[in-house]
This record gives structure tokens, sequence and C-alpha cells, in this order.
């Protein structure tokens, strides 16, 4: 049944890309990385918000 699962898993999969940006803090004025999980299609909607 493992095996079963697992190829049900893989066949249903989407394509994702992860996006990786970099963000100045207000207060400190250090920079952070963001991390998010998406959709190739908003990737750039993504990086160009604020």
């Amino acid at each position: 049944m493992a095996k079963k699962t697992v190829a049900t898993l893989q066949s249903s999969s989407k394509r994702l890309t992860k996006a990786i940006k970099m963000v100045k803090s207000e207060k400190s004025g250090a920079y952070t990385f963001v991390e998010s999980v998406m959709a190739p299609e908003m990737v750039n909607e993504w990086l160009s918000s604020k």
C-alpha cells in the first residue's frame, strides 16, 4: 500500500518554485531573507512587492 500512495502523490504533484528575497529591516537596518514556495507564474509578482 505504501508504494501505491507514493505513486499517487508523485503523479498529482504540481510544479513549484522556491523564491528567496532579501528584505531590509526598518528598525535595525539589517537584511533578512524571506523564503516562499509558490507557483512559477507568481514569482515575479512576489519579488516586486515589498
